[in-house]
């Protein structure tokens, strides 16, 4: 039986496998192949893992830092992500946009065991990726939605490369120009997606220039929560000298109280007693 099994095998492919997998036992080194057929439907990515679980990257970004940290095994903004953990107590947090899911399994496993994570990512390549981050770590209270937030129910166009070709990654952004690769996306307000019983905590938007559409629909929200934003602002944007920003976010008591990576974190004094 063993002398038939043995003349089903070419030598060539006997010797490959005495050589790479029998005196080894396992192979050590995988390497990442591109997808023979490049189309719309077959999303390329690479699984890596840190600390916090594991993740599916987009081969298409491979380059950008956070990939890069993800795919060295490091965390990509631990400082972030450890603030939140610290501050979300027993809220649920809202996190957008989520590009392939690199701060969820970090706040997933570390928040109470009836908060919720709530996400967003409107472009379907990083959506996925994030989609599968979620299956890998086993993540059944976060919630994923594929649509950006803004101040309106609408549809746009994300810019997810540049006139030269270079992708953004994580900088996709919403902006009114004819240069680059664009998709078409659709946009929701939080308030829309958010029912009215859950309590959040935290409030971290990372959405390139578009955060003031976003506060704008997450305003009842804001008002009945009272969370801490987290929020990414841009030398060319400054959000904090924004009128409708003092005007309906100032305005409820909430005043800057810290940086972490390149986040500003605004509170008021209802949040901070509520975390005491």
């Amino acid at each position: 039986m063993i002398k038939l099994v043995k003349s089903l095998f070419p030598k060539k492919l006997k010797k490959f496998i005495k050589r790479k997998v029998l005196k080894k036992g396992y192979v050590t080194k995988p390497v990442h192949i591109t997808s023979l057929i490049k189309d719309e439907f077959t999303l390329d990515c690479t699984i890596a893992y840190n600390k916090y679980g594991g993740y599916c990257t987009p081969f298409s970004v491979q380059k950008e830092s956070v990939v890069q940290a993800i795919l060295k095994g490091n965390v990509y903004e631990p400082e972030t992500i450890q603030y939140i953990i610290d501050h979300c107590k027993n809220g649920d947090v809202v996190q957008a946009g989520a590009f392939f899911g690199d701060f969820l399994p970090g706040i997933a496993k570390n928040i109470s065991k009836n908060a919720k994570v709530w996400t967003f990512e409107p472009s379907s390549e990083y959506y996925r990726c994030a989609e599968i981050t979620c299956l890998i770590n086993n993540l059944h209270n976060v919630k994923l939605f594929q649509v950006g937030l803004g101040a309106e129910k609408s549809e746009q166009r994300l810019q997810i490369a540049t006139e030269d070709g270079r992708q953004l990654g994580g900088a996709s952004r919403i902006i009114d120009s004819e240069n680059g690769k664009f998709v078409p996306i659709k946009i929701e307000t939080l308030d829309s997606i958010i029912p009215e019983d859950r309590d959040i905590s935290i409030l971290q938007f990372d959405l390139e220039g578009f955060e003031i559409p976003a506060l704008k629909g997450a305003i009842k929200t804001i008002q009945r929560c009272k969370p801490i934003l987290i929020l990414e602002i841009l030398s060319h944007n400054d959000i904090l000298t924004n009128d409708w920003f003092k005007e309906n976010i100032l305005s409820l008591g909430y005043q800057i109280t810290g940086k972490v990576h390149n986040n500003t974190i605004i509170t008021t004094e209802h949040n901070t007693t509520k975390l005491a």
